[in-house]
């Protein structure tokens, strides 16, 4: 029989496929196992409808089976087949598929009873990345007669006539053999051919079976053991995916099992999402929110994305395009036929149905959190614990494009009680009279508490959040209002609690102090933009605050990060209580003893850095100041 040749451009299209197209050579089998599936869903379907003979559903299946004295792998199914005419059609050129104008041609509708999977006509050829040959047999129910489609590669292509008693597909792979940097040997074991199977095809809807090898003891033996090994049948695939069961057939159990197995967990899911749409765009989802965060999900390693699945097999193991950023804590897999995927399934493209799903997923989510926030805040409480964190960089990113999505899903410590409190909580409990929402930003809610602007604010009868974390303060600049109401940072300048006659006079005094605020100052140095009296700090002698966007907890955090040459510094305030008597003694000292008041100016501005979580710049100095003050 003489050799056909490609056509030209399908001779291309191998080398470049073989060569480039596919990550992993070990999808072969995957995309092998998907035509099998293919063809016996055709036969289904025709047996339904054109009532051509076909076996009882039951029937059907694949087979694999490896031998590695001969080097060979072999995918059997009992599907439809394909005549002379379609073995040198489909298969003589690349990227002609006979899924695809089936599925175009015929009027099934029904996709539980026929689901093709191969629509690109080039999924057969990834045989050839670990094969340096493939033998076809094939017969149709309509023939007596079976066909052998027999290449190595891009030299071309023979077809002949075989006996063949079964009607389906035998695609026979002669391994390569192991090269320099290729372990070929590995596609011939049995416990890859298993892990394979299970992890690209364990959810096609016929059996995948193979004879595997077993060990058991020996009858008799006496009191040594002896073992035998044995052949026996198995099924490789579990065939129903967990998410295309009904609700009410699963057990949480049965979730929480499937969730440790398959995203290596040794802990239960906090909870279970499962969303199924039918319309434009059909998909189902099975999601799950982790108890706790891994070990490196606040690393860079750490890769986001659900698992991807076209009519059960798998596609992508982390599509990224389905989840954001600030919902990367989620796992879970998404299973549709509707996706348009390029001719190597491996690779999406960005069309309008993946936004469509991606969309509605972050919508889910979000309304899933929304719910046990609610109900369950014990629940929500320990869920935020793990994953607030990228809520919050959630409302940062973006200029605060997703603030409507998030804001009522963050928490914060208060100084209404001892948890952590929503936005719409704090708003809720609001004075008649206040405009503003007040929060302080430091390490520890107990540093915060200590703060004496927060003491001068709750004192007044207003609640005060407590920002804990590096990303808070810059969440809440983004957000601007919540409810029609600004944020307000009670350690910077603007704040505005005071009457309008306290206001009067505290001008009128810092108007008369001005020489003795300039002069403490100019001791203190650049380090602080101005020195003046306040009113809004209780009984504590002084303490900090900045003025403009940069406050002091912005400028520790944005002198952590990594990379800056120069260190951020915010225009801090050295403020003196005017009501404290340590006011008096500053300006009795301004008259009389203008050192000591240099030396007291320092020891206050060292003072207040303590207070506000910063080190003094000169600890040594300080140490000394003190020293001398103690000795008279």
């Amino acid at each position: 029989m003489p050799k056909k040749q490609f056509r030209t451009e399908s001779k291309k299209l191998l080398d470049m496929m073989i060569n480039s197209i596919y990550t992993h050579k070990e999808i072969f089998l995957r995309e092998l196992i998907s035509n099998a599936s293919d063809a016996i869903d055709k036969r289904y379907y025709r047996s339904l409808t054109e009532a051509k003979g076909g076996a009882d559903r039951s029937d059907y299946e694949i087979r694999l089976s490896a031998d590695k004295a001969s080097r060979t792998l072999k995918v059997s199914d009992n599907g439809c087949g394909m005549t002379r005419e379609e073995l040198d059609s489909n298969l003589g050129t690349i990227a002609k598929s006979g899924s695809l104008d089936f599925k175009k041609n015929s009027d099934a509708k029904d996709e539980e009873q026929i689901d093709i999977i191969g629509q690109f006509g080039v999924g057969f050829y990834s045989a050839f990345m670990v094969s340096d040959s493939v033998t076809v047999e094939t017969r149709t129910a309509e023939s007596e007669t079976g066909y052998r489609w027999s290449s190595a590669g891009t030299d071309g292509y023979t077809v002949t006539e075989c006996e063949k008693q079964d009607v389906g597909t035998v695609v026979t792979l002669h391994i390569k053999e192991n090269a320099e940097e290729e372990n070929y040997d590995e596609f011939l074991d049995e416990w890859r051919i298993r892990e394979l199977v299970k992890k690209y095809s364990d959810y096609i809807r016929y059996p995948i079976r193979m004879a595997v090898t077993k060990s058991r003891r020996k009858d008799g033996g006496g009191d040594k053991p002896e073992y035998e090994d044995y052949t026996e049948d198995e099924t490789l695939n579990s065939m129903v995916p967990i998410w295309k069961r009904s609700k009410s057939e699963v057990t949480d159990e049965e979730y929480a099992a499937f969730y440790r197995e398959k995203f290596y967990d040794y802990e239960a899911p906090l909870k279970t999402i499962r969303q199924r749409v039918e319309g434009t765009t059909n998909y189902d989802a099975l999601l799950f929110i982790p108890a706790h965060a891994p070990l490196d999900y606040y690393s860079t390693e750490y890769e986001r994305g659900l698992q991807l699945y076209s009519s059960g097999v798998l596609i992508m193991e982390k599509c990224k395009d389905l989840l954001p950023d600030y919902f990367s804590f989620v796992y879970g897999l998404v299973d549709s036929a509707d996706l348009s995927l390029n001719i190597s399934r491996e690779m999406l493209q960005h069309d309008r149905q993946l936004k469509v799903i991606a969309k509605a997923i972050e919508k889910k989510i979000s309304s899933e959190l929304s719910g046990m926030l609610n109900n369950d805040r014990e629940k929500y409480e320990q869920f935020f614990k793990a994953f607030g964190r990228q809520l919050k960089y959630g409302l940062y990113m973006d200029y605060g494009a997703h603030k409507d999505l998030l804001q009522d899903l963050v928490l914060f410590g208060s100084s209404f009680e001892d948890k952590k409190v929503t936005l719409k909580e704090y708003v809720s409990r609001m004075k008649d009279d206040q405009k503003k929402i007040y929060y302080a930003s430091g390490d520890t809610a107990e540093q915060i508490k200590l703060l004496p602007q927060v003491e001068a604010v709750v004192s007044r009868g207003y609640e005060v959040l407590y920002l804990t974390e590096d990303v808070d303060e810059f969440a809440l600049q983004m957000l601007r209002t919540y409810s029609e109401k600004e944020f307000a940072n009670v350690c910077q300048d603007d704040l505005d609690l005071s009457s309008d006659e306290e206001k009067e006079a505290l001008k009128k005094e810092n108007e008369e102090c001005a020489d003795m605020l300039a002069f403490m100052k100019e001791s203190i140095g650049d380090t602080v933009k101005s020195v003046r009296l306040s009113n809004s700090l209780k009984n504590h002698p002084a303490s900090l605050s900045s003025e403009g966007m940069l406050s002091i907890s912005m400028e520790k955090t944005l002198n952590k990060m990594p990379g800056k040459s120069e260190g951020i510094k915010a225009d801090l305030v050295l403020e003196i209580n005017a009501e404290h008597p340590i006011a008096e003694r500053l300006r009795t000292l301004y008259e009389s003893d203008r050192d000591t008041l240099a030396k007291y100016s320092r020891i206050l501005y060292a003072g207040a850095r303590l207070i506000n979580g910063l080190t003094p710049e000169n600890p040594s100095e300080t140490a000394d100041l003190i020293c001398d003050l103690m000795l008279g």
